[in-house]
């Protein structure tokens, strides 16, 4: 018999059984999705400033006891000592003597080139070999190759994810409609997406970019009429089947409206297939701008683009290294992706929800 003076036994905290909690526990086992995970969020947080960390003008300058953020504010030449209104170029040997001097100092970026910075002072002709000055090479324009992949890739990760977003959106509330009311409106969301789905993609986008000013919000737009079919189908299938069971029909008999047993009975026992496919819709939307891109369909002209870089790569077969950089970073960045898909796919098979 145990004694009068022994603890009782204490209940485990509330939400600490959680399928959701015993999930994340299950995708923390998976080391490879785990640590893809955090690295891939760290890049992008890198990304998302990259401004402090290639950028060719300083993050901040002190100039005869007065500071400058450059990297915030335009300030002219004359404002350093020079003999123009125009903006200050401080790569301009000139400037940077006019900073160097006693008294002055200036904090640069550990790059100093932004995406569109034109290196006049390249010591051999462009597209020039990685150096000292720049550490990946330069482009066919002598920009450095460095600067124009993180803000590409900057570029391919937010389209990708605004893509990802409305495809799903998009996607879930079509799946949504189809499967819950099923019968004849089911039957005519199925014809109109066979009819939307033969339309010629790719010959839509060209004539597009020949009718509109390219841009990344047209090329949005355009992907988005037809990202979400995919995932409307998954969606669908699942309502399907959750629409018949009990919950559901009790809900129904307690007089509670299709819209709400949708949004807070069906819809989140739903939604595994859209978590699962989200590092994966994220792969396609990047490939598909950096296609796009190396068609010359995509990002406007100027816009640093991993596509435009193999598209460079592709014209100079002898810059080996816009080449081998580029893909590697493409690579690397998709690795990452389906690392994450798969450790969230075996995460929420509900197989293994006991293990």
């Amino acid at each position: 018999m145990s004694s009068l003076t022994d603890s009782p036994t204490q209940a485990p905290p509330a939400g600490g059984n959680s399928p959701t909690r015993r999930a994340w526990a299950r995708f923390r086992r998976n080391r490879l999705g785990y640590w893809s995970l955090l690295i891939f969020c760290v890049v992008v947080l890198l990304s998302l400033v990259a401004e402090m960390i290639s950028n060719d003008r300083p993050l901040l300058v002190r100039y005869q006891g007065q500071f400058y953020v450059p990297v915030l504010q335009d300030y002219p030449e004359t404002t350093f000592g020079g003999d123009f209104q125009t903006p200050a170029d401080y790569l301009d040997p000139f400037i940077r003597e006019r900073l160097a001097q006693p008294g002055n100092w200036v904090v640069y970026a550990p790059n100093p080139y932004g995406p569109k910075t034109l290196n006049y002072f390249a010591k051999s002709p462009n597209p020039s070999a990685p150096s000292r000055d720049n550490w990946l090479g330069t482009d066919d324009r002598g920009r450095d190759l460095l600067a124009q992949l993180i803000y590409g890739f900057r570029v391919s990760v937010l389209f990708a994810l605004a893509l990802t977003v409305t495809g799903v959106l998009l996607g879930v509330l079509t799946g949504a409609i189809q499967g819950y009311f099923g019968g004849k409106t089911d039957l005519a969301f199925q014809r109109f997406i066979e009819i939307w789905s033969a339309m010629p993609e790719l010959y839509l986008l060209i004539i597009f970019s020949a009718v509109f000013a390219p841009s990344l919000a047209l090329l949005l737009v355009l992907l988005s009429l037809f990202g979400w079919m995919g995932l409307s189908d998954y969606v669908r299938a699942e309502f399907l089947r959750n629409r018949q069971l009990d919950y559901v029909r009790a809900a129904r008999a307690l007089g509670v409206g299709n819209w709400q047993i949708i949004r807070r009975h069906v819809l989140p026992n739903s939604l595994t297939p859209v978590v699962t496919f989200l590092p994966f819709r994220m792969s396609g939307a990047i490939l598909a701008l950096t296609s796009l891109d190396f068609l010359g369909l995509g990002v406007p002209p100027g816009t640093p683009s991993l596509g435009e870089l193999l598209s460079q790569g592709k014209n100079n077969i002898d810059a080996w290294w816009i080449s081998l950089s580029t893909f590697a970073v493409l690579v690397l960045t998709l690795l990452l992706l389906t690392f994450m898909g798969d450790a969230l796919r075996d995460a929420l098979d509900p197989r293994k929800a006991e293990q």
